[in-house]
């Protein structure tokens, strides 16, 4: 059996709506999953997530498998295991992480530092596999090479060619039944490039003809505008199979959440929700609020009064502005909380919509806010 299968229950233009069932468990498209690049989402725990709604969960492999080891983490039965989650995880292949501290790279792999102790370590595309099984997770990336925006052609040229390469490497020595393998879609915003990557990745098979399981669509939302990362992500989103889970990696803010569900993503990862959680900043329905503000000193109202979550329904802005001024840890981890909970939220209303043919009313009022 494969190990990802799209039950696709409503569709509305390109937007869909269904069920992913992975060889562990299954999660509703489209989704938001968190970040928890150490094995942990900052200041939260595996019952917060479960608390949240949240049904799969990300970690970081270049962080984890220099700590605590990916041997150590499968020693604990896996990633999950080890975090005490019972929801499903996706594994990066650490790629972007790595290209983000000016890495040696060569056709064969890439040379890289250690940002803990500054010791070399070396990740090839059969050794991000391996270190991957090792974590264990229920979808794994391939090791990509992801070019920063803006890039001459040469250099995305160059990315293209060595992140296909990569990818039938990686494909070819995968041997965990249980485990998905995602490829990944790279070419900056060149939309001949973008379709170049896209036909190619789809193209790599084994001998029973299977192909990869999903599709992570990379190196968007690292620089460019909203207005030059959409046609891009269409240009690779035409050669991606619909019967495959289609994943825009990196990509949190709402505008972009609710666009590239239009155009047919189905999953989205993004630290963005508790990085600006953490230096006060919450989401709302009326776009960003600072909670630092000293016009919040005395507003008893909740940081969204349409929003769901715990957060909302107990404190005021007053009481949460009152614990940053004191520098409380409690502050941070309380936005962390309300703004995945607030995109959770907003994807299930986009499931809804689409099940209700209604996503164009439900894209306008977001991008009359956001965009």
């Amino acid at each position: 059996m494969h190990p990802v299968t799209l039950d696709i229950t409503a569709t509305d233009g390109s937007a869909r709506t269904g069920i992913a069932t992975t060889a562990n468990g299954s999660y509703q498209f489209p989704c938001f999953m968190p970040v928890g690049t150490r094995g942990a989402i900052k200041y939260l725990s595996a019952s917060d997530y479960e608390a949240l709604g949240a049904e799969i969960v990300l970690g970081n492999t270049y962080h984890l498998m220099l700590r605590p080891g990916a041997e150590t983490i499968a020693h604990f039965g896996g990633l999950g295991k080890f975090a005490g989650w019972k929801g499903l995880t996706l594994t990066d292949s650490g790629g972007f992480q790595v290209f983000s501290l000016d890495p040696k790279v060569d056709d064969d792999g890439v040379t890289f530092r250690s940002t803990y102790d500054g010791s070399f370590h070396r990740f090839t595309p059969e050794s991000a596999v391996a270190t991957q099984e090792l974590l264990g997770a229920d979808i794994q990336m391939v090791l990509d090479v992801c070019a920063p925006l803006p890039s001459p052609p040469s250099v995305l040229r160059l990315a293209l060619e060595r992140t296909s390469a990569w990818a039938q490497r990686a494909h070819a020595v995968h041997q965990r039944s249980d485990q998905a393998l995602f490829g990944i879609v790279q070419g900056g915003t060149d939309l001949v490039m973008r379709a170049e990557s896209a036909q190619r990745t789809v193209s790599v098979t084994s001998g029973d003809g299977s192909g990869f399981d999903g599709y992570g669509i990379g190196g968007l939302s690292v620089g460019e505008t909203r207005q030059e990362m959409l046609p891009a992500l269409a240009a690779a989103l035409e050669h991606l199979p619909l019967h495959r889970p289609r994943y825009l990696m990196g990509v949190g803010d709402p505008a972009s959440l609710v666009e590239a569900v239009g155009l047919g993503v189905d999953q989205f990862d993004c630290v963005m929700q508790t990085r600006i959680g953490r230096h006060g900043t919450a989401f709302t329905k009326d776009g960003k609020l600072h909670i630092k503000n000293a016009a919040h000193v005395l507003d008893d109202r909740p940081l969204d009064e349409s929003c769901p979550c715990d957060v909302c329904s107990r404190h005021s802005r007053g009481y949460l502005r009152h614990l940053f001024q004191v520098n409380e840890l409690t502050a941070a981890r309380l936005l962390s909380l309300h703004n995945i909970a607030w995109t959770l939220d907003l994807m299930k209303q986009m499931r809804d919509a689409i099940s209700a043919g209604k996503f164009a009313s439900l894209r306008h009022e977001v991008l009359k806010v956001w965009g």
